[in-house]
């Protein structure tokens, strides 16, 4: 086996979807919960066990998340692994609102590893999302984890961080980035 020559090279080597694969820009479908709570189950297992392997090949000082067109499934569901804290399944999740309050960090995307962005991002998340069971709930995140989960729930509607970046940016090479091993700065809020 030969050694893959670029990040995402890697990731493609795990079995990480691609960009220019079209299940990346495709919304998803999602479950009907309880009805399909083993088909969600093993999903999310699958989502475990590709996280897995991407942690072997990298390491996430900011956390990290993986949708399910990122391993070929068109279904509304992706996990998220904060830095610091328990991992977050996301069952058909929808983000109901999110605060005018913003930042832009650098972003980086399982599916297109060689290059980093810079991408604004609400401070704040209220996300509505379903247990296996079906039942509903609310929950709000925060910062670097309301960014963690922007990003994928994008993912679930076909949207690549890209297309989030401020119009005019591009960008920059793994080489460039700056940021490898550092976490998101975020100030403290006005009126805080």
């Amino acid at each position: 086996m030969t050694t893959p020559s670029t990040a995402s090279d890697a990731m493609k080597s795990i079995g990480i979807v691609q960009e220019g694969t079209s299940v990346l820009t495709e919304p998803t479908r999602p479950f009907e919960l309880p009805r399909e709570a083993t088909e969600a189950r093993e999903i999310v297992a699958a989502l475990h066990a590709a996280a897995d392997r991407a942690a072997t090949v990298h390491t996430f000082s900011k956390g990290m998340g993986v949708a399910a067109p990122q391993i070929g499934v068109g279904r509304r569901v992706a996990i998220v692994r904060p830095a610091d804290g328990d991992a977050i399944a996301l069952l058909n999740p929808v983000v109901v609102e999110e605060s005018s309050d913003t930042d832009e960090q650098f972003e980086g995307c399982l599916s297109f590893f060689d290059v980093r962005g810079k991408v604004p991002r609400p401070r704040t998340l209220r996300v509505r999302h379903q247990d296996f069971d079906g039942t509903c709930q609310t929950t709000i995140f925060t910062n670097g984890l309301a960014r963690l989960v922007a990003h994928e729930v994008d993912h679930l509607d076909g949207v690549l961080y890209v297309a989030r970046m401020v119009p005019g940016s591009s960008t920059i090479s793994v080489a460039e980035y700056k940021g490898t091993g550092q976490n998101w700065w975020y100030s403290p809020r006005s009126g805080a």
